[in-house]
């Protein structure tokens, strides 16, 4: 039988959100019914509700969250009902040209749930059958007491570790970790500079400081960031508000620019000044998610001559079933600071004032605990 649960959809574009009651179907084949601890707010959740990414509504928000499966699908038989996870919106299908030349973390065909979660009214997939099916946000859609996921996105992970911190670990510290480490292989060493100092650039600077960088620099526009910064271990910190960070980060580097550095902004500025920060064949990663009318001119001599690689990071380049259980261990042994991400814990009738505080800079992350 379908679970009632209540549930943060956004209706319509910009429209304020709203919690409702949803009905989640049983798991079908390779799926799992997860009941939902935690799920931190996330600024892709905002990008969906103001259509930014789609136009798909009403969607189901939520998706960087830790819970316990409740139910599994037929033909489920690495996971128990029981079992702590930590939900990703990659899950390698295995089948597509990138699974099978062994790079899973771009795979191309990604599973989800292959039944939709509806507001209340039906199950079925089409309004004339009696229920509105939801999108959910990233294929998940965890604003919501449980969901259903395919068994691919459940990733299983030490219980020991609390869900705020955990579900984090989903989204925007693999982001930034994987960042640095998959994408940009910051080595012992390496200097690195990471501008914007929000979730997913803090996870970055963590990243860095534990894989051996030797100098992390963190640039930001906020001095309360930068001090941010330097818990999670930068070395440096530079305020671009009235400095020309390019000019600041050549000055900590003996003029040459660093090995990587990493835009976790991203917009037309910000990656240019992470292109001339960079030392000679030094490598750009962008994280940040820019807006889709946003472009960059950069001389193609330029490009030519200062050589190096410029790289976009998807989901840090993360393969969730080796990497979330990793992340979870350095957590429970210290090394890093997930509770440290965690600026405040709310319901799910918040999460709209939480947008609000999000987009005044005041959090790392809201989170969601149910």
């Amino acid at each position: 039988m379908p679970h009632e649960v209540r549930a943060v959809v956004a209706t319509k574009k910009g429209a304020p959100l709203e919690v409702q009651p949803i009905l989640v179907p049983d798991p079908g084949p390779g799926e799992v019914l997860v009941s939902v601890q935690a799920c931190g707010v996330c600024h892709t959740d905002l990008h969906y509700r103001e259509g930014a990414v789609g136009d798909e509504f009403p969607y189901l928000l939520g998706h960087e969250a830790a819970g316990v499966v409740e139910e599994v699908g037929p033909g489920v038989t690495d996971l128990l009902p029981g079992d702590y996870v930590v939900l990703a919106w990659r899950a390698p299908c295995g089948a597509c040209r990138s699974c099978r030349r062994g790079h899973p973390w771009y795979c191309f065909d990604s599973r989800n749930a292959a039944q939709s979660m509806t507001l209340l009214g039906g199950t079925s997939r089409t309004k004339s059958e009696g229920g509105t099916p939801l999108t959910p946000a990233l294929g998940i859609g965890a604003f919501a007491e449980k969901t259903l996921v395919a068994a691919g996105q459940a990733v299983k992970v030490d219980p020991a570790a609390r869900p705020e911190a955990a579900g984090l670990i989903g989204c925007g510290v693999m982001a930034g970790y994987g960042a640095v480490v998959n994408t940009g292989g910051v080595r012992r060493g390496n200097t690195v500079a990471v501008i914007g100092c929000g979730g997913v650039g803090m996870a970055a600077i963590a990243g860095a400081c534990l894989n051996g960088a030797r100098k992390v620099i963190a640039v930001d526009i906020d001095d309360k960031k930068l001090d941010q910064a330097e818990k999670f271990g930068a070395t440096h910190i530079i305020n671009s508000r009235g400095t020309d960070p390019v000019e600041a980060v050549r000055a900590l580097t003996g003029g040459v620019g660093v090995d990587i550095a990493v835009d976790a902004v991203g917009r037309p500025e910000t990656y240019k000044q992470a292109f001339y920060m960079r030392d000679l064949a030094g490598t750009l990663v962008q994280v940040g998610v820019p807006d889709p009318e946003m472009k960059v001119e950069i001389p193609l001599s330029d490009l030519f001559s200062r050589g190096g690689a410029l790289k976009s990071s998807w989901y840090g380049d993360c393969l969730p079933s080796r990497d979330f259980p990793d992340l979870i261990d350095q957590y429970l042994y210290g090394l890093l600071d997930l509770e440290g991400f965690v600026t405040e814990r709310i319901s799910l009738d918040e999460v709209e004032s939480a947008f609000d505080t999000m987009r005044a800079g005041r959090v790392l992350r809201s989170v969601v605990v149910l």
